[in-house]
């Protein structure tokens, strides 16, 4: 099995550039890995770069939900529903440790983009075409009992609401946990590091990359029989290596989320509510948190260093204050946030809210393919599809014959919990075994829904924990460089815990013990510890702070 260990990092850059791959894949937010777990699956040789952090673009910045597609009713893409609701039951019962059905309130008031007959026919129609199990079809509540459901919702005009079932998520686990699929089904991956030129055969076409090691500078050269080009936002700046960008093209949307503590913003209830300027925005209830979005605008910058802008926090806290005018809050209850981009291929005259959210796939006279578009729900489906595109090239080329797709039912790292059905009580028994090991209640719980099956390799790591921090942290910390590729305080904070967004004051006290630990355990150089304390206080300026 090929290794997700941080402290074998060498080794893995010494593994990439020993053979030639079947497939190469740029990119490591959920479209990427998920092509690299079925090409694994199907009996390729894979390789995968990433010159951030696995999930450190689009993948960690979502709104975190795996949506059904609901919103593609009011654009009549009924293909679209269907198919979207079908892979969400899949994406959930493949890893129900994280991805979690929850009840959605959708209130409708008086003159709103909602009435009560296009509520109730919109949603029976969403669960026919997304196929949505009986247990979690829609109702209906009148006036009385949406305030019952949730009371801080306006009452001024309210006329009732639908109920349906969405499913959150934990974005960045849900990559990070197919990518350590797709490594313990022998594909090779690595963090922090950026294709910078493309390599070409005889014929001048694609036959790898060569990479740039961006923890130490070091050139390493991949070799494969085929390139994807999955970069997310990037993918132009990967399609420009070749010289050119011609044709289709991206067009970035930003979303902005804003967090708050309960005890400011207590909601019980997950909500999908209007806006005033007729959008739709979700406030949605996490761990002790509140947090709603998103904004929806073009965006022109640099993805990697997107910031909160004021206008983003006004527009959200006028969202707030249109849909729960009783919840006095300022900015200054602003606990945190984060900033994305929905990378999105361009059609003239439309605005970042009507494109539509499609995948597709092309390929350059060079023979790079290029994957753009799609959704977090739709990953799976969509490596499915381009590895069934790439059959006839593999066979042409080299007689080899795919073997059938079997991630519909392949249960992604963690996700061995004995199904769905089983989750609570496989919390409950691994909750136990926390407790026993000198874990609060609390603690074991948030592990054991955190890193399902895992959990008991986090576990293992509790008593070794120093005094200088939370033995929960530090367990934490030392699976994530042992198992998760931990290369960056940033991956741990952001990426592997949650907790940039979802618990900052924990980040902030405990920032300078983890990167002592981390420094001193992976080795770094002066530069890089300077480098890396930085990175750690502008994130924290970023998620804090509106420019």
């Amino acid at each position: 099995m090929t290794n997700a260990s941080a402290f074998k990092r060498q080794q893995t850059i010494d593994d990439l550039q020993q053979k030639t791959y079947d497939l190469l894949v740029i990119g490591g937010g959920i479209t990427g890995v998920g092509i690299a777990l079925d090409a694994a699956t199907r009996g390729l040789s894979v390789a995968l770069v990433e010159m951030q952090d696995f999930a450190a673009g689009t993948s960690s910045r979502s709104t975190k939900l795996v949506h059904g597609g609901l919103r593609y009713l009011k654009q009549f893409q009924i293909k679209e529903v269907a198919e979207l609701g079908k892979e969400r039951a899949i994406v959930y019962e493949n890893g129900p440790h994280v991805t979690t059905p929850v009840w959605m309130l959708l209130p409708f008031h008086k003159g709103g983009t909602f009435g009560k007959y296009s509520t109730n026919i919109g949603l029976r129609l969403y669960d026919f075409l997304a196929g949505v199990k009986r247990s979690e079809r829609r109702f209906m509540l009148n006036k009385e009992n949406t305030l019952k459901k949730e009371p801080l919702v306006k009452q001024q005009d309210l006329q009732g609401g639908g109920v349906y079932v969405e499913y959150r998520t934990d974005d960045a686990r849900l990559t990070i946990e197919v990518a350590k699929s797709a490594i313990e089904h022998g594909a090779t991956l690595i963090n922090y590091t950026k294709a910078e030129k493309f390599l070409y055969n005889e014929k001048g076409v694609i036959s790898g990359i060569q990479a740039k090691d961006l923890l130490n500078d070091e050139l390493l050269t991949i070799k494969a029989a085929k390139t994807i080009n999955a970069a997310g936002p990037w993918v132009d700046d990967v399609r420009s290596i070749e010289g050119k960008t011609a044709g289709k093209h991206l067009i970035l949307s930003k979303g902005v989320h804003l967090v708050f503590d309960e005890a400011v913003f207590p909601l019980k209830q997950a909500v999908y509510f209007d806006t005033p300027d007729g959008r739709m925005v979700f406030a949605i209830p996490r761990n002790g948190k509140a947090y709603v979005g998103t904004t929806d605008t073009f965006y022109e910058g640099d993805p990697k260093n997107m910031d909160i802008e004021q206008a983003d926090r006004d527009y959200i806290m006028k969202a707030i204050a249109y849909m729960f005018p009783n919840v006095k809050i300022t900015e200054a209850d602003i606990e945190s946030g984060w900033a994305g981009v929905r990378p999105l291929i361009h059609e003239e005259g439309k605005g970042p809210s009507e494109i539509s959210r499609h995948d597709e796939v092309w390929e350059s006279d060079k023979g790079l393919i290029t994957i753009a578009g799609g959704k977090l729900t739709g990953y799976r489906k969509m490596a499915e599809s381009v590895l069934d595109k790439l059959q006839p090239f593999y066979k042409e080329q080299f007689g080899k014959t795919l073997t059938p797709c079997v991630t519909k039912k392949l249960k992604i790292s963690g996700g061995e919990v004995g199904g769905s059905a089983n989750l609570a009580t496989f919390i409950a028994k691994r909750t136990a075994a926390g407790i026993a090991v000198g874990l609060t209640e609390k603690e074991a719980a948030h592990l054991a829904q955190h890193y399902g099956a895992n959990v008991d390799q986090v576990f293992a790591f509790v008593q070794d924990a120093p005094k200088t921090i939370p033995a929960i942290i530090y367990a934490q910390l030392q699976y994530g460089m042992t198992n998760e590729l931990v290369q960056h305080p940033n991956d741990f904070f952001i990426r592997r815990t949650g907790n940039m967004f979802f618990n900052i004051k924990e980040v902030i006290d405990h920032k300078d013990v983890v990167l002592q630990l981390m420094n001193e355990q992976l080795q770094w150089t002066d530069d890089l510890f300077t480098k890396f304390t930085a990175d750690v206080d502008n994130e924290i300026e970023r998620a804090t702070t509106a420019k």
